[in-house]
């Protein structure tokens, strides 16, 4: 029986993937098997579960513990054939993997964690073919001061609040920054890329104590429904915990 931690954690992931299929699923004609890069992928969340439809996953992440648990994981599921692991991370990306060459590239997670973000998309949209797509979760800046405030943390909120329009990625929580929506606009049109999409993903989630998921018969779905419901709401956007961006390399 699935722990109300692991039910959380699948209401907060399902309308990312839910999003990255329709991707690779909307692509024109019959493109085959995608060839799918994922930056950061750790122990292949998505990784495994791609390959289990026939893609071709790279992943490329800095742990090779990480790495090791990915092995084992595609292993398991009979899909180690189509999973490379390759230690490494976005400043390496171009010397690992040929240029130009991801159908898809997945980037969750990573952003927050670079001092540069602006050049970290920019080896990005060098992997990506021309007409390729990126799969973009970022920390939403604004989710930040309402999750510090319910916690009781009013001056850090303040302080965070206060932060919100500085400069793209300036401001960090617990090391991790923070962008809004504007400047994740402004990031992808420095580098070159065509913002096809921007959902907040767990808007309700991370608020939703762990324990109702236990009391309550259906609470799971029913909290998934509701996400899906406020995913492309932009009166919800500033209050999801993560900005999910679908954008996509010009020239197919």
């Amino acid at each position: 029986m699935e722990r109300a931690s692991e039910r959380r954690a699948a209401a907060r992931t399902a309308v990312v993937w839910e999003a990255v299929q329709h991707v690779l699923t909307a692509r024109p004609g019959d493109p085959g098997p995608a060839r799918v890069l994922d930056v950061g992928g750790g122990t292949g969340g998505f990784a495994v579960r791609l390959a289990g439809l026939g893609h071709e996953v790279t992943v490329v992440d800095p742990s090779p513990d990480a790495l090791a648990a990915l092995g084992r994981r595609a292993a398991e599921a009979d899909v180690a054939a189509r999973v490379t692991g390759l230690q490494g991370d976005l400043a390496s990306l171009l010397d690992l993997v040929p240029r130009a060459g991801a159908d898809l590239v997945l980037c969750h997670g990573v952003l927050g964690l670079l001092d540069a973000p602006a050049a970290g998309l920019a080896t990005i949209a060098g992997a990506l073919r021309p007409g390729g797509a990126l799969s973009l979760t970022v920390a939403q800046a604004h989710a930040a001061v309402l999750a510090r405030a319910m916690s009781g943390g009013f001056a850090e909120a303040r302080t965070l609040l206060e932060g919100t329009l500085a400069p793209a990625g300036s401001e960090r929580v617990a090391g991790e920054r923070r962008f809004t929506a504007g400047q994740v606009e402004e990031l992808l049109d420095e580098v070159g890329l065509r913002l096809d999409r921007m959902q907040g993903v767990r808007v309700f989630a991370d608020l939703v104590p762990g324990s109702l998921l236990d009391l309550q018969a259906g609470a799971t779905e029913a909290l998934l429904e509701l996400e899906r419901l406020a995913t492309d709401r932009p009166e919800y956007l500033t209050l999801a915990a993560q900005l999910h961006v679908l954008a996509s390399l010009p020239g197919a």
